[in-house]
């Protein structure tokens, strides 16, 4: 899977490294645009690795692990393990979000909340996730987690909204069946878009719960 992006001679020396530190079962997961991500098992947690690409330039994995160590107590992302640096890349451990992306998920009514409640949160801390309509960074299983805090910052945030958009009001795959499970209609839609502004302006939620709480 990584033949083309590092070294089979590197990538053994990492496998060692981890498993120096207690690293198990440690096999290639996916590829992103500036990681190499791995699993594992550490003390019997599933565990994701995050090793930058040898081609990125892109050095930011410090920066995304002291983000997830801000939010870890707030449950929003699974708790940091560890980061660290190997022959000057930088890669970072968390546990595994159990569960499937939103895009391929079935999503229930409690999961809408949830994705509230943490995006809601992710706004009062003025932390803007950044990537939150793309449907790849939030994971659903008994539990919602965010994950990805690579592009994320400290700004102005629109976690909620991005988040309600993506759920009900732009014209997407995820929206398409979400519209159609809950039986959604138009003017669901209007007032979804009036309770929006709503938050924008005041932060109240009370309305937009309320309103999920109809379906």
């Amino acid at each position: 899977m990584f033949d083309h992006l590092i070294s089979g001679a590197q990538l053994e020396r990492f496998y060692s490294h981890l498993r120096g530190l207690g690293f198990e079962e440690i096999g290639p997961y996916a590829k992103g645009t500036t990681s190499l991500i791995f699993r594992a098992r550490l003390d019997e947690k599933n565990v994701i690795i995050k090793l930058q690409r040898p081609d990125s330039p892109r050095q930011n994995f410090a920066r995304e692990a002291g983000i997830i160590r801000a939010v870890e107590p707030f449950g929003v992302t699974p708790p940091l393990v560890t980061y660290g640096v190997f022959e000057g890349l930088e890669y970072l451990v968390r546990e595994f979000a159990e569960g499937e992306i939103i895009l391929h998920a079935e999503i229930e009514k409690r999961h809408l909340f949830e994705i509230v409640e943490k995006t809601a949160l992710l706004d009062r801390l003025s932390l803007d996730h950044g990537q939150i309509q793309g449907g790849k960074h939030i994971i659903i299983g008994e539990r919602v987690y965010l994950i990805d805090f690579e592009k994320a910052n400290w700004r102005k945030p629109k976690n909620l909204t991005s988040a309600m958009a993506m759920l009900f009001l732009s014209d997407n795959y995820i929206s398409r069946r979400v519209r159609k499970k809950f039986g959604i209609d138009g003017y669901f839609l209007r007032e979804m878009r009036n309770e929006l502004g709503v938050y924008k302006r005041t932060g109240r939620l009370s309305g937009l719960l309320s309103l999920l709480s109809r379906l």
